[in-house]
Order: structure tokens, then sequence, then C-alpha cells
């Protein structure tokens, strides 16, 4: 009897032994499955901010020195087994929770700026109009329906919208051809014709002809037309070391950035990364001025130029300037509000204290020197001209402040903190067409230096004026800000000295 319950408490401790092993070898294994976790997900970011492109090799290795420290003390617990390693094994488990966090965003950001430089093409919108109180709601209801059409202007995207309106309603349509755009608005107005196709973006030259236009219409029928644009820019490798103009355009609409339309904010960055200077060259929307390969060589005001694509913009500009301008960044009315107030709010500078008009949208108060405006307000500021001194001139000069302000924060070492957040945003409201790469290696190099820009600025003057437009026709005097050539030479002159090799800028020669 006692051999025998001597041997069940043998069995007894046995078994209790093997238990205890079997709890430590699965606190082992479970221990040892955090550490491998851990490494995986610490390798998969080092891969992930690798590709990305953006960072130096002095902050990959920093950051993977910081990686490594992270893992020895994951390893270290699970060696000692303090407390079992449990500590350790929850350090491991959150880590890797924000190592492929961390992963998954900094992919994002790559898709960000993917999205950025979406660009390199334009979009003309045709629409079918009819007058606003016409019964017809969608196209079918126009199938009988007469159609003013134009050709002088837009001749191939006006074909391939009436073919594209003959093949939705299966048959011819009876159309009635004009001279011009604003013909076809008085046309509609009238009752000549029930209906008229045209450019969304002509708008506002319809609106020269019939007051409230747009208003007097409702569109029924819309056709994208998506046209390719070809640029000739700095190689991927260059951008950092040679001097590269960028023509940054605010259209005057909301919502989608990409659809052709007026161009209100005409600035030009010239760029030297070597010198780390910048310039920006406001010119007024109404500069009296041709149109390269659109106008014939008769004049018209820069805004229109936007209504043919930016491609038209830059070469327009491009030639008063005598310089080759590479690439664009185009931003609307809803871009300026959501950039400014995801940077929140920036630092202007105002040369006068005024209130701004209702035109404006936002009616406030403005004080001469530094102004902290958010997103609707740094609008306004831009758009105003009525209370100001110098009508256009200044509000080029004020539009010339805000952009200032933005790219000072955007460099600023604390903008690193919400870069997540303005790529973002930035992501929905801007489009360029520089490529992914060149972008990436903009920010490695700015990351890398550190350097400190001088953005300095020069808005072109003129004289207020009439005149007739191309894109207006010649029945109509508009207002007009001719060229003060003197100046624009001058112009030339600063644009020259930032693209030298070791030219530099002093205060008094780049500021008015």
């Amino acid at each position: 009897m006692a051999k025998q319950k001597k041997q069940a408490g043998n069995t007894a401790r046995r078994k209790r032994n093997t238990d205890k092993y079997a709890r430590r070898s699965k606190r082992n294994r479970f221990g040892t499955f955090c550490i491998v976790l851990q490494t995986v997900a610490s390798i998969v970011l080092m891969i992930v901010l690798y590709l990305l492109g953006m960072l130096p090799m002095k902050y990959l290795t920093l950051i993977a020195a910081f990686l490594f420290l992270l893992w020895c003390i994951t390893l270290n617990s699970q060696v000692a087994r303090k407390k079992r390693g449990v500590p350790g094994k929850i350090f491991s488990l959150f880590m890797t929770l924000v190592l492929l966090t961390g992963s998954y965003y900094v992919a994002q950001a790559n898709d960000m700026i993917g999205k950025i430089t979406n660009g390199g093409y334009k979009v003309d919108k045709m629409v079918v109009a009819v007058r606003a109180d016409d019964p017809a709601e969608v196209l079918e209801d126009a199938a009988d329906y007469i159609f003013g059409v134009q050709f002088n202007k837009g001749a191939d995207n006006m074909q391939a919208a009436v073919t594209d309106i003959q093949q939705e309603l299966g048959t011819d349509v009876v159309t009635e051809e004009y001279d011009s755009i604003q013909e076809q608005a008085v046309a509609l107005r009238d009752g000549e014709v029930d209906a008229i196709v045209y450019n969304q973006a002509y708008t506002s030259l319809m609106e020269e002809a019939v007051p409230d236009f747009e208003e007097s219409v409702k569109v029924i029928y819309s056709h994208e037309i998506r046209i390719q644009l070809e640029f000739g820019g700095a190689s991927d490798d260059s951008i950092t070391k040679e001097p590269f103009t960028v023509y940054i355009s605010g259209i005057d609409v909301y919502g989608d950035v990409s659809e052709t339309s007026r161009s209100d904010v005409n600035i030009i960055a010239v760029v030297n990364p070597a010198t780390y200077q910048i310039l920006l060259v406001t010119t007024p929307r109404d500069y009296y001025v041709p149109i390269p390969g659109i106008s014939e060589g008769l004049p018209d005001k820069l805004t229109h130029a936007g209504i043919y694509g930016v491609d038209a913009s830059m070469e327009t500009l491009g030639t008063l300037y005598e310089t080759d301008i590479n690439y664009y960044a185009r931003l609307n009315f809803t871009s300026l509000i959501d950039i400014v107030d995801t940077l929140g709010g920036i630092d202007v500078y105002s040369e006068y204290a005024f209130t701004t008009s209702p035109d404006s949208e936002y009616v406030m108060d403005v004080q001469q020197g530094m102004n902290h405006f958010t997103g609707e307000q740094a609008l306004a500021f831009s758009r105003e001209r009525q209370n100001l001194p110098d009508g256009d001139n200044q509000r080029g000069k004020n539009q010339q402040a805000v952009i200032t302000a933005m790219l000072k924060k955007c460099l600023s070492p604390t903008m690193l903190l919400k870069a997540n957040s303005i790529m973002n945003q930035v992501s929905k409201d801007v489009e360029t067409n520089m490529s992914q790469n060149q972008i990436n290696a903009l920010i490695k190099h700015q990351l890398n230096k550190n350097p400190k820009w001088t953005i300095q600025s020069v808005a072109a003057q003129g004289y207020n004026s009439e005149g007739y437009c191309y894109s207006s026709g010649y029945d109509t005097l508009l207002s007009v800000v001719e060229p003060d050539y003197e100046q624009v030479d001058d112009i030339i002159d600063l644009i020259n000295v930032v693209e030298e090799e070791g030219g530099t800028l002093t205060e008094g020669e780049a500021l008015n």
C-alpha cells in the first residue's frame, strides 16, 4: 500500500513537471513568435520607407538603428523572462501594431503623391444647354430640337460633341452654325435655336454677351473630352540641380480642379535648387497679350488663355517673359480653402488696410501688416480688388503674399508633424504634371540639406484701359491692363539672374 502511494506521488510530480515545462515551452514559443513578428514588421517598414524615395540615407540609417534598439528591448525581455516576459510580449505586440500602421500610412503617402502627379492632361466639358424654362430635362427630350453650334473656337471638340450627341440619340440632329460663342448665347436667349452646344469653359465669355447667362440656362447633357498635353521638363535626376519654372494657376471655379477654366491667379515660380532661390512673378489676369497658337497674334486677356487649357496659359506667360515654363500646379477655390485650413491657417502680410467686398464672398477687415487667415479668409483676401488702391495690380500682389505664406509654412520643420494630413489634402486639391519621382526627389533634397530658401517676388504692372479681345469678339470693349513692357523687360532680367548658376537676387531687386 505504501509502495503504491509512493508511485502515485511520483507520477503526480512527473505530471506537474511535464505541465510546467509545457507551459514554459509555450511561453517561450509565443515570445519567439512576438520577436519574429516585430522583426518582419520592422523590415516591412524599412522597405516601404526605402521605396518611398523621400528620406535621405542618414534618416533611413537613424530609423533602422532605432528599430534595432526596439528589437533588442524585446529580445532582452524574453531572454531575462522577468515576470514570465509578459511586459516584453505586450511591448512587442504593441510595437508590431505601430510599425505595421506606420507602413500603411507611408504607403498611403506614396499613393497620395501619385494622385497629385496625375496631371499632364486637360478636361474639356462639352455641354448641351436649353433655356431655364424649357421642358426638356435630358438629351432625349431634345431629339427634335435645333442645336446652335460654332466651329471657330475648339472645332475638334465641337465635332466630337456633335458626333457623341448623335450616337446617344441614334439619329442626326439639326444644327445652326454661328460665327462666335457670344452669338450662340444670344441665339438661345432670343429663341432662334432650342439648344446650344458649347465648351463649359466658355461660360464667362457668353456672359459678356448675355448677362446672367449661367442662371438663365440649364444643362441637360455633358460630354467630357480628355486631352493629353506634352511638356518638356527636367529629368528626374536634374530636378534638384538645375533651375526650373512652375506655373501656379488658380482657376475660378469650385469642385474638380482638372476642368478647363479661366485662370484668375497667374504666378510663375522660378526655382533654383542650387542657390535655394524662388522668384514669384505675378501677372494681372487682365494683362492684354496675344495667346500663342490661339489668337492669331491678336491681343486678349491673360485669363482667357485658361479656357483653352493650362498649356495655353503656360505658352502665353513663357512668351511674355522669354522663358521656358516646365511645370504647372493647378488649384481652385476649394483647393485654397482646404489646404490653408489643413496647414492650421497662414500668416499673410498686407500692404494696405481694407475691408473685403461682398464679391469676395467673405466680408472681413484686413489690417496693414501681418494677418492670420483661415482658408476662407485667405481666399477672400486673394480675390478682393474693388476696395484696393490699385485694383487688379494689387490683387496680384496679395495672391503672391498668400502663396509665399503657404510656401513658408510648408517648408517649416514643424510641418513634418502634419505631413500626412497635408499630403492627403493636397492630393485631393492640387494637380501637377511633375512626376512622382521628381516630387519625391525635391522632398528628399529638402530633408537632406534643410536649406533656408530665399523667396522673393515681383508683380507685373500695367495701365488700365479698354480693348477688343480675341476670345470675346470685336463687338464689345472690355477692361484690360496694357502691359508696362519696360517693367516686363526688368522681370526678364530678374528671371535670368535666378536661373544663372551663382546668380543671387538682392532684397531691393525683386520686391516692389
